[in-house]
């Protein structure tokens, strides 16, 4: 995204970059720049200081501090101030390049190409972690693998807690962060059966562990939040049953659910911004994949957002192709482990260097 008050030269700039084989969007000022990325998530923004209605400073500020799912996102200045002080205090209001006008567009094209590339680095990393931990998920759900193997130990290191059951609703397998969920909460065991102390809640689950029970007999889907109250620290804490994919048999050691245990004392907090950051999603394709992780159906979702059920099923297509998935069951699953990859489960973190442990 090019924003620029001279039309003369953001035509010029478009022409550069579309030349360069990149689709700017193009904006006046910082009014029309927000507009636009209410429905798009720029790769990369360069933008003049001085301008009308909005001039960059002030986009930056907003930006910086609204609009976390935009953090990722490179911010270059490109303006006709080029003193020494004006930089510095580009630099530490948080913007990420600075070009000078007249334009060098020489210069200009390897600034784009220097940041995007270190974004893709970046992004390359995160998505080859999520990928190894999203195949390790799809192959014991399959039934495929020996559960001490390594695709199971992949599992461990997710900062959210993942327990397989069988037809008879027995553990089948629960990762490290599970078993910790397990130790420290208090009315929570997922020792044999995930048990709940709350008979109230406990029933709510049960009933839900046995509807994805049946959905997976018939190859259906399934999926379903249950909030659970006062348990691992006094944390509130939400269970995700999902059914698994394909009409599986029911018996001992098939894995035919899988529940995601999650707290805000062991995962970094689950937010719209958070999940606009990770899959790069727009706004509200983010505020409806939170709501799919907190187990609403789509007619709620479409209520409680004040939209179309046409809407949301839009909006859900888009994340779908954004995921790389096909079910609801499997988009949750995947921002859950997305999430999930940012941070070691609680107890289970690396010593600080210099630590007697």
């Amino acid at each position: 995204m090019c924003i620029e008050d001279e039309p003369d030269l953001l035509g010029d700039i478009g022409e550069e970059l579309t030349a360069a084989g990149y689709s700017p969007v193009l904006a006046a000022n910082g009014v029309e720049a927000l507009r636009e990325m209410e429905t798009l998530v720029p790769d990369l923004i360069m933008c003049d200081i001085t301008m009308p209605r909005l001039g960059g400073r002030e986009l930056l500020k907003i930006l910086r501090t609204q609009r976390p799912d935009l953090a990722d996102v490179p911010f270059i200045f490109l303006t006709a101030l080029g003193e020494r002080e004006d930089v510095i205090g580009a630099k530490l209001a948080g913007v990420d390049d600075y070009l000078v006008k007249p334009v060098d567009y020489d210069l200009m094209l390897a600034s784009i190409d220097a940041r995007l590339g270190q974004v893709a680095r970046i992004r390359s990393k995160f998505d080859a972690d999520v990928a190894s931990t999203w195949q390790a998920l799809k192959t014991l759900s399959a039934g495929d693998a020996v559960w001490n193997s390594a695709a199971a130990h992949a599992l461990n290191f997710l900062a959210l807690g993942i327990v397989f059951l069988d037809g008879d609703h027995q553990v089948v397998f629960a990762n490290e962060a599970a078993q910790v969920f397990s130790i420290e909460a208090d009315g929570l065991s997922v020792d044999g059966q995930i048990q709940l102390r709350e008979r109230a809640t406990a029933k709510q689950m049960y009933s839900a562990i046995a509807e994805a029970t049946e959905a997976s007999q018939n190859g259906a889907e399934f999926v379903s939040g249950v909030a659970v109250g006062g348990v691992a620290d006094v944390h509130d804490m939400l269970v995700l049953i999902c059914s698994l994919p394909g009409a599986m048999p029911t018996g001992k050691g098939v894995p035919v659910a899988v529940a995601f245990l999650s707290d805000l004392a062991h995962r970094p907090h689950l937010s719209r911004d958070l999940i606009a950051s990770l899959f790069s999603l727009t706004p509200t394709e983010a505020e409806i994949a939170l709501e799919l992780t907190q187990g609403h159906r789509r007619e709620t979702i479409a209520e409680r957002l004040g939209i179309s059920n046409t809407t949301v099923a839009f909006h859900m297509r888009n994340l779908f192709v954004k995921t790389d998935t096909n079910r609801q069951a499997d988009l949750v699953a995947k921002i859950l482990v997305g999430v999930g990859a940012l941070s070691l489960p609680k107890g289970l973190e690396k010593p600080q260097e210099g630590s007697s442990d």
